[in-house]
């Protein structure tokens, strides 16, 4: 084994748990907490008229996943492969209009195509479907976000092209607003987050 390999496994060791660690130690709950059915993103109806199997992944099986080393490693590997490989363009940019959820064409994406990819390859690895959920935010300036919700047994964790650290998500700055379900790929549910907003103008 390489000193480099070695020693990007030492860092995901210590990321690891130093994870452990926050989640012993933090204020929020380490689960978001979801309200019921909601409705579904525009682009993500539409991705689903495209590409239908995107959209009738059903899990029987809603436990977290059990985040050993070997998996932490995992999300750490996609997700920086992932956020180093595409360059973030926005839809209007790319297709000429404002909303088109996609895979990454041509090593180009937003921030939906970036928790795409990182979902499928997350699949490809073996990961449930029902643990890898995307999410839609609010950034703290209040426009839309989206970001990748790994369901883990140490708390919902956030997968994010605009940070490189995974955190959970009741240490990034952002208001969930709503997720895929853990249940039904094609259905979304209501996050109810509570915490303090860091912008009191950021609106539902």
């Amino acid at each position: 084994m390489s000193f480099v390999r070695v020693s990007s496994c030492i860092a995901g060791l210590a990321m690891f748990f130093g994870l452990i660690a926050g989640a012993a130690a933090q204020d929020h709950p380490a689960f978001m907490r979801v309200t019921g059915k909601t409705s579904q993103p525009v682009g993500h109806f539409e991705l689903c008229s495209r590409m239908p199997v995107e959209c009738n992944e059903i899990t029987r099986n809603t436990a977290p996943v059990h985040l050993t080393v070997t998996r932490w490693n995992e999300l750490i590997a996609v997700n920086d492969n992932v956020n180093t490989a595409i360059e973030p363009v926005t839809d209007q940019e790319l297709y000429g209009r404002e909303e088109y959820w996609n895979y990454p064409e041509d090593g180009k994406g937003d921030c939906e195509d970036f928790v795409l990819l990182k979902r499928r390859e997350l699949i490809e690895k073996g990961w449930p479907a029902g643990s890898l959920l995307i999410t839609v935010v609010r950034q703290t300036n209040g426009e839309g976000h989206a970001v990748l919700t790994v369901r883990s047994d140490r708390g919902d964790l956030v997968l994010d092209n605009l940070e490189p650290k995974i955190k959970l998500w009741g240490d990034t700055e952002y208001q969930f607003v709503k997720r895929q379900s853990d249940q039904n790929s094609g259905r979304w549910v209501s996050i109810d987050d509570d915490r303090p907003t860091l912008v009191g103008s950021i609106k539902r």
